[in-house]
């Protein structure tokens, strides 16, 4: 039976220039692959050692990048490989066959957003209303399902992301702070959902699943094995259960160390 990897990227497995974390001395330093270029420039890597035991992994698993990115953003990215026949998009909004979205899968997740938890309109309205021009430099809404803020960091009030966690949390949406993005999502968007999807079609017996984020919890809890890197929130919040394995490398060769578990635990 095949194994499925359902696998985050953004911090996981690809790396903007801020978030490589290339500690070590520069003659040391690992040679990297660009896999994302945004309005003409460079914006992701991974090592070219990771890409190689990624081609590997595409080999030996059913491979399903998995991402709260929108579908646009994430065909920007170009990684090595065979090409993914499932990928995860928009959180679990929307899951792509051969790059295509499912129109049956997006029905069904629209279906249960409108019935589970408050309208995306008023959380819209509440972040336009809440989050100050001072530390906020965009307001995005992606592909219709949820909501997030580019911010500056340095000026961002911890208890003003506190504050909104509480409000999203009895609307039944989750708030989760990634970089310079604060995502508004709500909690029946699941990549979990999705992954057990792709498992029923592909017939996959045994799912393995890696992610830094809180909205990676549920697809690492879903999943048979998982690894988190010694980054993100899930890190910062000492996020473990007894089948999730955390680990100790943080940045890009966190990336490498995860593909290395993947085929382990594929038995390669």
């Amino acid at each position: 039976m095949p194994v499925l990897v359902a696998s985050d990227l953004d911090r996981t497995l690809i790396y903007s220039a801020a978030a490589l974390a290339l500690t070590m001395p520069d003659a040391r330093a690992p040679r990297l692959l660009c896999v994302e270029v945004h309005e003409s420039k460079p914006l992701s890597y991974m090592t070219e050692t990771a890409a190689h035991l990624l081609t590997d992994l595409g080999d030996a698993a059913v491979f399903v990048p998995t991402t709260t990115r929108t579908r646009k953003q994430y065909q920007r990215i170009n990684l090595p490989g065979p090409p993914p026949k499932y990928a995860i998009c928009a959180n679990g909004g929307h899951l792509l066959v051969d790059g295509v979205s499912d129109p049956d899968w997006h029905a069904q997740v629209q279906a249960r957003l409108a019935e589970q938890c408050a309208p995306l309109a008023e959380v819209q309205d509440h972040l336009m209303a809440s989050a100050s021009p001072a530390w906020v430099r965009k307001h995005r809404i992606a592909e219709d399902l949820f909501a997030y803020l580019v911010v500056e960091r340095e000026l961002l009030p911890e208890e003003w992301v506190k504050e909104l966690a509480v409000w999203a949390e009895n609307r039944g949406w989750t708030v989760s702070l990634q970089g310079r993005k604060i995502y508004a999502v709500p909690k029946p968007l699941t990549k979990s959902a999705a992954m057990h999807e792709v498992a029923r079609r592909a017939g996959a017996e045994l799912t393995l699943a890696a992610g830094d984020s809180l909205l990676d919890a549920d697809l690492l809890l879903a999943a048979d094995k998982g690894w988190r890197p010694g980054h993100g929130e899930l890190a910062d919040t000492d996020f473990t259960a007894p089948a999730i394995s955390a680990l100790p490398e943080r940045g890009v060769l966190a990336g490498e160390r995860i593909l290395r578990e993947f085929l382990k635990a594929t038995g390669q």
